[in-house]
């Protein structure tokens, strides 16, 4: 049984750290490009439709099974890892709720209250400071993804 939930921790895992590194990567700099009402209107649209049940199943997975892998390995040799690994994975997710998700949230709220007014404005508000909580939680992620990697092996 340990052995399966220290395979879904790192698939979840994995999955969940890939997802941020493609944003960090790809989607982020594309979107520098734009101007501020199609950077806006691209980061609303990406906020409505990422918290979707798939994402919530690796979202929730990347934190649920390190720490049943962690109840599960207690005392094995590589338990350190995976405990550090658990440590990552929550920071990462607190940094996504305490940071990111309100800065999504204030960002929408722009555009309720605005009616699509001044994107300048919002922008300068929401992309600097949730790239810099993004770059923070995708380098927590894929410390977990790599620690828990290692741990399997």
């Amino acid at each position: 049984m340990a052995s399966l939930f220290s395979a879904l921790a790192v698939i979840t895992t994995g999955l969940y750290a890939g997802f941020l590194l493609t944003f960090l990567i790809a989607v982020m700099p594309g979107l520098a490009a734009l101007p501020d009402d199609r950077f806006t209107a691209a980061m609303r649209r990406f906020n409505e439709k990422v918290p979707g049940p798939a994402f919530l199943v690796v979202f929730l997975g990347a934190v649920v099974f390190p720490a049943v892998a962690v109840f599960t390995q207690y005392g094995e040799k590589w338990w350190p890892l995976v405990a550090v690994a658990l440590i990552c994975a929550v920071v990462s997710h607190l940094v996504t709720i305490g940071g990111n998700i309100p800065l999504n949230k204030a960002l929408a709220a722009a555009e309720d209250t605005a009616g699509g007014g001044d994107e300048s404005a919002a922008r300068a508000a929401f992309e600097a400071r949730w790239n810099g909580f993004h770059r923070f939680r995708t380098a927590l992620s894929l410390a977990a993804f790599v620690l828990l990697a290692v741990a399997a092996t």
